[in-house]
Order: structure tokens, then C-alpha cells, then sequence
């Protein structure tokens, strides 16, 4: 692959190697791939500096994509998307610096634009020819619209109590929708078992080595909107958990490239009482998170069970002296109509959680009122109506 700082994939559990060149899910353990890249030969072209001439999307750091600098890019200019300063929300609850990653305004309505127009784009250089996706409503809506530009199928499988907005975005992109009586987990077996006979490439949450670096550019955005000095606190929702080791590998990036030093921010997973495995793991010193039976929240995107990805969330979280929390939905919904008040931004559920779970923290000192903190807003509560009617 020309032009392509590319070197190699890379188990993220066991260290071994893999061909970065070859379309492919998971490790010979069973465990998500990370892409890696030579970043020395790549810092020669991608400089701060350079970043002032560049594009403003999430492609203006092409050279730590997975793929020749020059590929045609599926893309509808997701990313570059706003660090807001919350003075008024941050004043009411007695905070300094609070700001909000507003992903909402990403094409599709969350954050999930980044990961699968990485993802597709990848795929579709390695061969793909169709693709198939268990989701919890965004990750659905945004592959649809990028398999709608490649031309090529794409079918989605969602829980059938999955908001509407859901299933007839991603039919009206042309998508392929079949609704599950079960959780995305339920979703996921039907991908796995029909896979290989309907020749679908796999492009589940971690699954698959191109969605993470989609999503990892959250982490390099923030650093260049705050002049590379990043936040004490990052507050971000957590299914499963592709945003959360995406920005953690993106700083570790980052200080390769010489943009940043070794401080890392306090990052904190938030989940919901309905379906917390993370939160559990992390309050029991457990490497990995068991499955988390009878999973339930107006959340849709924290309605996952269980994360393929856990001990990559963990070890962020522990490594960072972060923490994870779990709040209730009726806490969620009332922090998201407060966020909604006081920002003028219509958060979905999951933005409204990091609000709750800040809030949390603050009640038991566990946050100072002078740190730089930083809460995500994954995606529109547009696509939730039904959340906040009750």
C-alpha cells in the first residue's frame, strides 16, 4: 500500500503482529486489532504547524489513517466538530472550565460517522463487497449513509424497541433492516453465524481495526482545540467503549509525534444502573467485565451488555486514575434538560449521563472545581424523542 504510514496490526490483548494490508476482524485470540502506524516517518508531514492549511474535517490527520494518503475517501466531512465552553451550565453547578464535545453535529447525528466512514473507507480499499452491522440505533444510521455512497449493501440488525428514528433512517439510506426480539448482543450472534455464508464483512464495535481510528480523532481534536494542553477530566458514555480507548490511543499517538507530553486526562466511563459491566468490573478489580444479564436503559447506546473491548476500557480508566459510574435514567433524562437549558444543545440520553455522572462526582469531592473538564455529547436527542416524552 503506497503512501500509507501503515505498518502493521497488532492484537491488543496477546502484542502479536498482523498484515495491515489484509481485510480482517479479529485476532487468531479472539481480540481486537489496533492499527499502528511509523509515526516518526509520519511526524515529518504531520506537524502542528501543517494543521493550519489542512481540511477541517477528521481527515486533516491522514497520515494516522488506515489507508495511502491519496485513497478516495467515504466521507460526508464528519469530524471538526465543536469543543463548546458550558460557562452557564459550569456556573450553576459551581464549575471553571466546563465544555462540551458536541458530536452531535457529526453527518448521521453522533459520533458514529467517524468510526464507519473510517471503516468503510478501509474496507471497502481491502475488498469488501457488502457489510453487516448488529447496533443500537446510531452505529446503523451512519453505516447505512456510507455504505449508501460506496454502492455497496449493507444490513442492520437492531433490538426491535430500538427508537424509530432508528430503523427508518437507516432504511431510508437504502439499508437492509431486520429488528431483533433481544439486545444488540442478540443482534451480534446473527451477524457472526450468517456472516461467512452471506460473504458480509463484520463491522461490529471492535471487531473489525478501522472504526477505532475514526473514532480516535475525538481524542486529536480536543488536543488542538485546547492548544494541545488536554482537560484534567474526560467524561464519556460508554456502550462499547470504541470513543474511550479511541481517544486513549490517539494521546499515546500524539506524544509520539511530539505534540504532547505524558499527562494524560482522568478518564471517566459512564453507564447506566440498567446495564453498568464496566462500572462493576472496575468497583471489583476485575481485568474483564461479565455479561450483563437483563440489560435495560432509555439509553440506547449504553444498552450493551457486554464489550469486547472491556480490558482496553479498564486499563485506560485505571492507567488515567480515572473511575467508572453508573447513573440512573431518571437522573440522565433530568441533566439532559438541564444540558439542553443551559447550552442550548438537545444532547441524547448518553450526553445527558455525562452531565449526571459529573454532578455524581462532584457530590463526593471527587472532582475539584477548577479542573478543565470535559463531558461528550455522542449524538442528537433528536433521534430520542420517545426518551424524553415520558
Amino acid at each position: 500500500m503506497p503512501n500509507s504510514f501503515l505498518t502493521h496490526l497488532e492484537c491488543a490483548y496477546t502484542g502479536k503482529k498482523a498484515d495491515a494490508f489484509q481485510l480482517v476482524n479479529l485476532s487468531e485470540a479472539g481480540k481486537p486489532f489496533l492499527v499502528r502506524y511509523d509515526l516518526e516517518k509520519a511526524s515529518k508531514s504531520l506537524t502542528i504547524p501543517s494543521l493550519q492549511n489542512r481540511r477541517k474535517d477528521m481527515w486533516r490527520y491522514h497520515e494516522v489513517m488506515p489507508f495511502p494518503v491519496n485513497s478516495p475517501l467515504i466521507t460526508l466531512n464528519e469530524g471538526g466538530t465543536p469543543l463548546r465552553e458550558a460557562d452557564r451550565l459550569g456556573k450553576l453547578f459551581g464549575f471553571e472550565f466546563l465544555m462540551i464535545k458536541d458530536e452531535s453535529v457529526n453527518p448521521t447525528g453522533s459520533f458514529k460517522a467517524r468510526g464507519l466512514s473510517a471503516a468503510v473507507t478501509a474496507a471497502v480499499e481491502r475488498g469488501a463487497k457488502a457489510f453487516a452491522i448488529p447496533t443500537a440505533g446510531n452505529a446503523g444510521g451512519a453505516l447505512a449513509a456510507y455504505a449508501a455512497i460506496a454502492g455497496i449493501p449493507a444490513f442492520v440488525f437492531m433490538p426491535a424497541d430500538t427508537p424509530k428514528a432508528f430503523p427508518i433512517e437507516c432504511e431510508a439510506a437504502g439499508a437492509h433492516v431486520t429488528l431483533v426480539d433481544g439486545l444488540i448482543s442478540d443482534c451480534g450472534k446473527i451477524v457472526a453465524q450468517r456472516k461467512e455464508a452471506e460473504a458480509w464483512f463484520d463491522v461490529s464495535t471492535l471487531k473489525e481495526p478501522y472504526r477505532i481510528e475514526g473514532k480516535k480523532t475525538m481524542g486529536y481534536e480536543l488536543a488542538e482545540q485546547l492548544d494541545f494542553e488536554l482537560p484534567d477530566v474526560i467524561i464519556y458514555p460508554t456502550g462499547g467503549g470504541t470513543g474511550l480507548i479511541g481517544m486513549w490511543k490517539a494521546f499515546d499517538e500524539m506524544e509520539q509525534l511530539g505534540w504532547i507530553g505524558s499527562k494524560r486526562p482522568r478518564m471517566v466511563s459512564v453507564q447506566t444502573t440498567g446495564c453498568a459491566p464496566i462500572v462493576k468490573a472496575w468497583q471489583d478489580g476485575e481485568k474483564h467485565a461479565t455479561f450483563w444479564e437483563g440489560a435495560h436503559t432509555c439509553a440506547s447506546g449504553l444498552r450493551v451488555p457486554a464489550a469486547i473491548g472491556d480490558f482496553l476500557i479498564l486499563d485506560a480508566i485505571r492507567k488515567s486514575n480515572g473511575m467508572a459510574i453508573a447513573v440512573d435514567d431518571d437522573e440522565m433524562m433530568h441533566f439532559s434538560r438541564i444540558m439542553a437549558a443551559q447550552t442550548g444543545i438537545f444532547p441524547a440520553p448518553e450526553g445527558g449521563a455525562c452531565l449526571a455522572a459529573l454532578i455524581r462526582m462532584k457530590d463526593k469531592q471527587l472532582v475539584d472545581p477548577n479542573d478543565k473538564v470535559a463531558l461528550f455529547n455522542t449524538g442528537s436527542g433528536y433521534k430520542y424523542l420517545e426518551a424524553f416524552e415520558v
